[in-house]
């Protein structure tokens, strides 16, 4: 449908793939040096043709070529660290286990990936520029709501999306919009209203499909652009529609293995920090090591979540979470660390083994809030179609209480809240490993960010 989106796609496809190139070039100078001949070259060069396959699968595993994660930040810096360091195991496998090539490179690869990893950064950083000045959708939205307008500032904030935003045309000037794809070149329309009544404006897109004219309407463009969906622009013959649960059962069973499975590497991993925090907490916080909340689960089951103490003791009857601001002075002294690392979460690991909860999945929530949310927000209770997560993609996406500091009245709060149903809703429709994966590395990227 975007086809300067598969355009850029395809561009930094074709950039990375010329970096493999140009480093195994760089590497070979590096370690050959005067005494690099054709011959050695050429050898290297059929050795590492196949594993460069192999590299660009890794990289799309990795969703390293998702426009709307493309900024160098934290996310993206982690899961091409991530990535590479895979291609680097697969390149030790490849040439170590099978031979076949009679080369076996050791300071070689790793000098490779090195030079990989500052050129990808590189390419990145100039492709981001690219972007955001030539190759992109030029979008006019018809209809102005509260919802296009929110549209068109995210548009205009994250020009690497691919979407430039030209024009915001009132229903009432939609004679203009003739003139307006003409003068402003545009090539994408979206229509933030229901205009099937509008005579006109099915005459004039009528004039412009021959001129491939991008036309959607404002949710698929929310889905498509944003990644989540506005609950203003659903119904019950939405979510019929939609949810097609009785096509995830293998992706559910599939998933449940792999919860198991990260969940005692990550039990390893975190032996430490069972015998160091419950002494800690005892030395200067005293009282209980767990604290203990009952929440709602999958098919709205209760359930009992369990974490390292991290607030005063009944500090439930001080106050809700979303009232307090960033300096809750409910946290105690070692609270604020264990939130600040997320070690408070690890006990949340038994959670999962016990199938109560997934690595990915929406937020739990306490049922004082819940009873509240579903007063106030449409169709509340479908959140609860799939189990809990550790993570998720509203944490991901809307940001974090605790953090953000910006939640100071009720108002605040529900708005805060409509917004991470809308990004659950996206996960829940579209969930898959890959999104899974997405959101895995997303939370790397915020490991050392504080808040919850």
């Amino acid at each position: 449908m975007f086809n300067l989106t598969i355009f850029r796609k395809i561009l930094l496809f074709l950039g990375d793939l010329s970096l493999f190139y140009v480093s195994l070039i760089i590497t070979l100078f590096i370690g050959f040096g005067q005494n690099l001949t054709p011959k050695i070259f050429s050898a290297h060069l059929a050795a590492f043709s196949p594993l460069f396959l192999v590299w660009i699968c890794i990289f799309l595993f990795f969703e390293l070529y998702e426009l709307n994660i493309a900024n160098l930040n934290t996310s993206f810096l982690a899961r091409l660290s991530f990535g590479l360091l895979v291609c680097l195991m697969a390149g030790v496998i490849f040439f170590y286990l099978f031979p076949i090539f009679g080369l076996t490179p050791k300071t070689n690869l790793l000098i490779l990936t090195a030079i990989l990893w500052i050129l990808i950064i590189l390419w990145r950083k100039l492709a981001l520029y690219l972007f955001s000045s030539y190759f992109q959708n030029r979008v006019a939205i018809i209809g102005i709501t509260n919802e296009s307008e929110k549209l068109a500032q995210t548009l205009i904030r994250n020009s690497q999306l691919g979407y430039k935003m030209t024009e915001l045309i009132p229903t009432s000037n939609i004679i203009e919009l003739p003139q307006k794809i003409k003068e402003s070149k545009i090539n994408t329309l979206i229509l933030a209203e229901d205009l099937s009544g509008e005579p006109m404006l099915e005459r004039i897109l009528y004039q412009y499909l021959s001129l491939r004219v991008n036309l959607i309407n404002l949710a698929q463009a929310y889905e498509i652009i944003v990644r989540k969906i506005p609950i203003g622009f659903i119904d019950q013959a939405w979510f019929l529609e939609n949810l097609q649960e009785g096509q995830k059962r293998f992706y559910d069973k599939a998933k449940r293995i792999l919860d198991i499975l990260m969940a005692l590497v990550f039990f390893i991993l975190s032996i430490p920090f069972w015998l160091i925090v419950p002494i800690i907490i005892k030395i200067f916080d005293k009282g209980p090591v767990f604290y203990i909340q009952e929440r709602l689960g999958k098919n709205l089951h209760k359930i009992r979540v369990v974490k390292f103490r991290t607030m005063k003791v009944n500090a439930d009857q001080l106050g809700d979470d979303w009232s307090q601001g960033k300096e809750d002075p409910r946290i105690t002294r070692v609270g604020r660390i264990l939130r600040y690392s997320h070690i408070d979460e690890i006990p949340q690991i038994f959670d999962i083994l016990s199938g109560k909860m997934s690595l990915v999945g929406p937020r739990p929530e306490s049922l004082k809030n819940i009873a509240f949310l579903e007063k106030e927000i449409p169709y509340y209770h479908l959140r609860h179609l799939v189990k809990p997560g550790l993570t998720g993609w509203a944490q991901m996406n809307s940001g974090h209480l605790n953090t953000s500091g910006e939640i100071g009245n009720l108002n605040e709060k529900i708005r805060y809240d409509f917004e991470k149903v809308e990004y659950d809703f996206y996960y829940i429709k579209n969930r898959s490993f890959i999104l899974d994966l997405n959101i895995f590395f997303k939370s790397l990227g915020l490991f050392f960010k504080q808040g919850r």
